[in-house]
């Protein structure tokens, strides 16, 4: 154990040598850090390290690089330059708190606020391993619907790649069909695409085309074949899939009309997997009222016709569609108390 120990202090010295010669840190300070690291490398070399032994770890090496930015950004402001160049403690640092991460979710595979953690850390740092944790959470977490809709809005939001976003969801109802929150953020992601959508061709004074769809690869390709039942493209046309990556080519695109047929289908199939979710279809009903499609009225009744089929004879439906009268028209007060009696 020692000799590991050690090997991975030595390992740390040109980095400790780059914090003194740049002033970052005295010596003083370099033999508390390597006293540190020390305690915490024999921690976790023990026959059954601790989470908190991790984490402890982890929240030490965070600080660490926290006072080094803030040190260095001193020294650039005292000698009124803006850049410095880059030299190995501007990444010594975050490579260290990912391995041990990696270290840790390898251990505490199951710990899920772990790897949420780690994950976010890949985040806010724009770090190369975001994918690859991604993967293993997937991989290790199928069965738990928050890690689809982590993986596919970084997808959507950070990298940028909606048809990712959207395979992953997709595999994720797959796995967890009857997850709400699911259902929710899949209409929310496709909707939000077609907004942007819609607000380029604003911006641009012109239609928004579609994009025929290429599977990556032969895996994608099967699994789409395999789960066209789940697969809902922007484009009506069956044999011409999407793809939002490839030139602009084929017809113009109605995106209001694209939103309400995408929530048609998702709320047909999310009511046909949860059939006894009231609050499933009540969200669904918020999010078409604030995404204020045009020609929504008829979608909006059939919600609200299919809601009374479905609960009329349940108390609580009655109290819902009260307010929800009151939330729509304030002045109709006395139709909501007719509902209730």
């Amino acid at each position: 154990m020692a000799d590991v120990v050690q090997y991975k202090l030595e390992r740390m010295l040109t980095e400790l040598d780059d914090l003194e010669r740049r002033g970052l840190f005295s010596r003083r300070e370099i033999a508390e850090i390597v006293k540190q690291r020390r305690k915490f490398e024999y921690r976790l070399k023990r026959p059954s390290p601790l989470k908190q032994d991790f984490v402890a770890y982890i929240d030490y090496e965070k600080q660490l690089d926290a006072l080094r930015l803030l040190r260095k950004k001193s020294l650039l402001r005292k000698s009124g330059t803006k850049k410095s160049k880059k030299s190995v403690s501007d990444f010594a640092g975050v490579a260290r708190i990912l391995d041990i991460y990696r270290l840790a979710t390898t251990r505490f595979k199951g710990d899920i606020e772990l790897w949420f953690q780690y994950l976010e850390f890949c985040r806010a740092r724009r770090n190369g391993r975001m994918k690859k944790a991604l993967g293993q959470i997937v991989n290790l977490h199928p069965k738990v619907p928050g890690v689809w809709i982590y993986a596919a809005a970084w997808e959507f939001d950070t990298n940028l790649n909606v048809t990712a976003a959207r395979s992953l969801m997709l595999s994720g109802l797959r796995m967890c069909p009857s997850s709400q929150d699911l259902w929710v953020e899949y209409l929310r992601m496709e909707l939000t695409y077609l907004t942007k959508l819609k607000a380029r061709k604003v911006a641009l004074g012109e239609n928004v085309v579609n994009k025929p769809l290429v599977p990556k690869n032969a895996d994608e390709e099967q699994w789409r074949n395999e789960n066209k039942e789940l697969f809902m493209s922007i484009d009506d046309d069956g044999d011409n899939k999407t793809s939002l990556q490839d030139e602009e080519s084929g017809s113009k695109l109605d995106v209001d009309k694209q939103s309400l047929s995408i929530l048609e289908t998702v709320y047909s199939q999310a009511i046909e997997a949860l059939p006894t979710a009231f609050d499933l279809r009540t969200r669904f009903l918020d999010i078409l009222e604030d995404n204020e499609l045009a020609g929504s009225e008829d979608m909006r009744e059939k919600i609200l016709s299919d809601m009374k089929n479905d609960f009329s004879k349940e108390a609580f439906y009655w109290d819902w569609l009260a307010r929800y009268k009151v939330r729509a028209n304030p002045k109709q007060l006395g139709k909501a108390v007719q509902v209730h009696d």
